[in-house]
């Protein structure tokens, strides 16, 4: 059985934690740290037990923030040179998972100053990453922390620059929500502008979650950005654009699927074939979509399919799902097939009651069918 999550963050990188602190400042009361740091902490969740060690933090280091993010400064490991992932605490300072709890310290008390917090968070980043500890200073220093994010543009660090995409998504999954970004992402997209072309694979990859973040919200400004970006793009610029069209190809937003020369209906017909009428929970769900041309001119094509789930009180809510991408060739017959899992996730679970499918063709609905689903 694999490792639980939470324990990335365990008794033995908080005492660590204390003994850097301690090299940093003799001062620092690192048997205090620690008893409050571990108190409880094997029965808590793995965001439980950032917050706690970041109050353990808040109660040993020093009251003058500029002094506290100086140790703390001083008791990291030096700084990642490359997109490397695996950072972790070492005999020469701080890195990894125990930034989470170091980036919540700095975010709750460097607000009253932010010059210093964004300093620190410049540095921590470097080590493990700060998107979620950034944000607060979004929220309360929105100009300054732009304005320095701006600066960071050309940071010699991939870090420090995904930090600028990432830590500014408007919709930042398990981060605090940056609602003034929700309402007019505007403010953000010099930034991705000058971050898409990006050297960093690390880099470009937040750049285009960022956008598909803002696809949420506002897909015109994203179809407006594919309309300008997308026309004589190399295929690392493709790449990104795609990963940031993925949530709109999926909707079947046309001005998407026609920047990318997928607008056009199917000229043709489709059949979709389902197994027997009853299927059980944790089966496989066997989908058999017969394509026909009926165009002299080859088709390129986005496929994808709807599972219409049932919920608890019997209504339905959609969900797509990837199909194919592909070329159809004049007046071609072409079978796809795909399985489907029907095992219950985190994310999902099923009720019984008629399912339906829909299949998509360029965002457009040209087949469906049903089953029955038993528990």
């Amino acid at each position: 059985m694999a490792e639980p999550f939470k324990n990335l963050i365990n008794p033995a990188v908080v005492q660590s934690c204390g003994e850097h602190l301690q090299r940093a400042w003799p001062g620092f009361e690192r048997p205090r740290f620690e008893q409050q740091a571990l108190h409880g902490l094997e029965d808590l969740e793995m965001k439980a037990r950032a917050m706690q060690v970041a109050d353990a933090l808040e109660a040993t280091l020093p009251r003058d923030f500029d002094h506290a993010a100086s140790v703390v400064e001083a008791a990291l490991a030096p700084a990642a040179t490359g997109d490397e992932l695996g950072f972790a605490i070492s005999p020469a300072g701080l890195a990894g998972w125990i930034g989470w709890p170091l980036g919540e310290f700095i975010a709750r008390r460097g607000l009253d100053d932010p010059k210093r917090g964004l300093a620190a968070l410049h540095a921590l980043t470097q080590r493990f990453t700060v998107e979620f500890a950034i944000r607060p200073f979004l929220v309360h220093h929105p100009d300054f922390t732009l304005a320095t994010l701006t600066g960071w543009l050309r940071d010699p660090s991939p870090h420090v620059r995904r930090l600028v995409s990432e830590g500014s998504r408007p919709r930042l999954p398990w981060g605090l929500q940056i609602k003034q970004l929700i309402r007019d992402p505007r403010p953000t997209l010099p930034l991705l502008r000058a971050l898409q072309d990006d050297p960093s694979a690390y880099v470009r990859r937040s750049v285009a979650n960022h956008l598909n973040d803002i696809a949420k919200d506002h897909p015109s400004i994203v179809a407006d950005w594919l309309e300008s970006h997308l026309p004589g793009a190399d295929a690392q610029r493709r790449q990104l654009l795609r990963h940031a069209s993925r949530t709109l190809l999926k909707q079947g937003d046309r001005r998407v699927l026609s920047a990318w020369g997928l607008g056009q209906p199917l000229a043709g017909s489709a059949r979709l074939r389902l197994p027997g009428p009853r299927l059980n929970v944790g089966d496989r769900l066997a989908l058999s979509l017969t394509l026909v041309s009926e165009s002299d001119q080859v088709q390129p094509l986005a496929i994808d399919y709807v599972v219409h789930h049932v919920k608890a009180n019997g209504s339905t809510s959609p969900k797509v799902f990837k199909g194919w991408k592909l070329e159809l060739a004049p007046r071609e017959e072409k079978v796809l097939l795909k399985h489907h899992s029907l095992k219950p996730v985190t994310t999902r679970s099923y009720h019984p009651g008629e399912h339906r499918i829909d299949i998509q063709a360029n965002g457009q609905v040209v087949a469906g069918g049903s089953f029955l689903l038993d528990t």
